[in-house]
């Protein structure tokens, strides 16, 4: 009898891996249209996915068995024990700090909550840019870890979040700010809310009790025309409960200054809310309405034999070439 293939073992025979995959490259999607805007190439992207595996299953393997293992990572990773060993000799490049506050929210968050900067009413007092005393000025020098007041002027007015007044006074218009465009300020705001978001998601894949609270409100299919209001509507409440989750923090890291030793464990906590918004026939209509040019090949000038200058020299300008 004629034998039979063998059934061909996918890797997709495994639920949870291929969950995972699809996942992971709707994950990737994002993270690839910031390389290319940025320059990053896969290569180099490559080299940061397999360097941040060693030293994450490094510390796993630490945590799990008290001791360090280079087999155990190679086995985990699938990469070459060699590579392993190569990874883990070089230095660190990853922030070995937590990740703190970027300084603009810092001085938005300083310029609502501080008593100092708070006029009668409560609300932020409106601020003489330069002075001594009370003014945007100090508030930058107590709050941004050393930029200067004009580049802080400059960042927290591009972003819509203080207002320029006369006579060189300044006006606190949000303490949220959302920072927008290609600067290296946007990109490391990613990096800190990405991690933050996938890092509860996953924390509730192994957790059966206490979940981390996180929970999405969707509309698969909206008119234009409710697009704008719900956009407006959705960032005043926003705004207003994370206002009230900075006074919650600002009254909980108050208590424990005054409470808790100094040798006691803490804990870093946060919330973040976000609205997002996908064109569902987006990429048909692109596709209807973009036009391309006609490509113009360019041809090389063949290099003349008997092309002399006026001085009896062969014309350098077309010798090279030049297109």
């Amino acid at each position: 009898m004629p034998k039979t293939a063998a059934p061909h073992k996918s890797r997709f025979n495994d639920p949870l891996k291929e969950a995972t995959i699809v996942a992971l490259k709707r994950v990737v999607d994002p993270l690839v249209d910031l390389m290319f805007d940025t320059g990053v190439t896969v290569r180099e992207f490559s080299q940061i996915v397999r360097e941040r595996a060693v030293r994450t299953a490094a510390r796993r393997v630490t945590k799990e068995s008290g001791r360090d293992s280079k087999s155990r990572v190679a086995i985990i990773t699938g990469l070459p024990r060699s590579e392993v060993s190569r990874i883990l000799r070089s230095d660190d490049a990853s922030p070995g700090k937590r990740l703190e506050q970027h300084p603009a929210r810092n001085v938005l968050a300083a310029w609502f909550d501080n008593p100092r900067f708070l006029a009668a009413n409560g609300d932020p007092a409106v601020l003489p840019i330069f002075g001594k005393r009370r003014s945007f000025e100090q508030l930058v020098a107590m709050h941004s870890r050393g930029i200067p007041v004009r580049a802080m002027l400059d960042e927290l007015t591009q972003i819509d979040a203080v207002e320029r007044l006369e006579d060189q006074r300044v006006k606190a218009k949000s303490r949220i700010p959302i920072l927008t465009g290609m600067t290296d300020s946007a990109i490391a705001a990613i990096g800190e809310r990405t991690r933050d978001l996938l890092g509860t998601l996953s924390n509730n894949l192994r957790r059966t009790s206490k979940p981390l609270f996180e929970g999405t409100a969707l509309a698969e299919e909206t008119d234009l025309d409710m697009v704008s209001l719900v956009r407006r509507e959705i960032a005043e409440q926003g705004a207003n409960f994370i206002n009230s989750a900075n006074s919650l923090f600002s009254r909980s890291s108050v208590k424990a200054k005054r409470s808790i030793p100094k040798t006691a464990t803490r804990y870093r906590l946060g919330v973040t809310v976000y609205y997002f918004q996908d064109d569902i026939e987006g990429a048909a209509q692109s596709k209807s309405k973009t036009t391309y040019r006609r490509r113009k090949n360019l041809r090389r000038q063949r290099r003349p034999t008997n092309s002399k200058g006026p001085t009896g020299a062969i014309d350098r300008s077309v010798a090279k070439g030049q297109l």
